[in-house]
């Protein structure tokens, strides 16, 4: 039995994540139970934990702090493979400029960025903020996640604010990157943890390939 939990803390809609999880568990044949819970002895006793996040960051941190999901992810870190996705990679940082800036988890150094008002392609057309649809991820390197997914590959994204790919990229693990009128990081790397500003559960058939690699990956590079 493979056991998944996905950390519910009221942000978001978690079940298609979890029917993703379900999809690929199927398609390789295994026994896949996926939990959408907030009791840390489930998160604990799981095989696997992804760590999601939809929507501001002031709301989610103040549910993280409330419920002590910091701490339940740190630990799952130390001992099991984890996936953020989306503001769970952000909230993985230091702090975020949104809402006027709010610290974040620390557990990556670096801060989230707004893109700004007038964003601008290398054209210099206006693009819309939020960044919201499909975008190449530059593979940075070789990792089990990448495994049957092409390079540059389309992902599908939902997001005004983003850590930049830049100088501090191979310290902080960055591992897949887009552009967007800016350098986007969108995959970051460590022992036990892969995150992805993008959503892999919307992101069809790539998306589905690194969410079935997830449930065979044993946290190592």
């Amino acid at each position: 039995m493979n056991r998944i939990a996905v950390i519910d803390y009221g942000m978001g809609n978690l079940h298609s994540v979890a029917k993703a999880l379900e999809h690929v568990g199927s398609q390789l044949g295994q026994q896949t139970e996926v939990l959408v819970t907030p009791d840390p002895q489930l998160i604990q006793s799981a095989d696997r934990v992804i760590f999601p996040g939809v929507g501001a960051i002031r709301d989610c941190m103040a549910e993280i702090i409330r419920l002590g999901v910091g701490d339940i992810v740190r630990e799952a870190i130390a001992t099991k493979p984890v996936f953020a996705i989306c503001v769970g990679m952000q909230a993985l940082m230091s702090r975020s400029q949104e809402n006027g800036g709010v610290d974040c988890l620390g557990l990556i150094d670096g801060e989230v960025r707004f893109f700004g008002d007038e964003l601008k392609d290398a054209a210099g057309q206006k693009l819309k903020v939020p960044h919201m649809g499909w975008n190449e991820v530059e593979q940075l390197g070789e990792h089990p996640m990448w495994e049957g997914i092409a390079d540059r590959s389309r992902f599908y994204f939902v997001h005004s604010y983003y850590l930049a790919h830049d100088a501090q990229s191979a310290a902080r693990g960055v591992i897949g990157a887009s552009h967007y009128g800016a350098e986007v990081a969108a995959a970051i790397a460590r022992p036990n943890l892969f995150a992805t500003q993008f959503h892999p559960e919307k992101s069809q058939e790539a998306g589905l390939t690194l969410l079935r690699n997830f449930l065979q990956w044993d946290g190592q590079a």
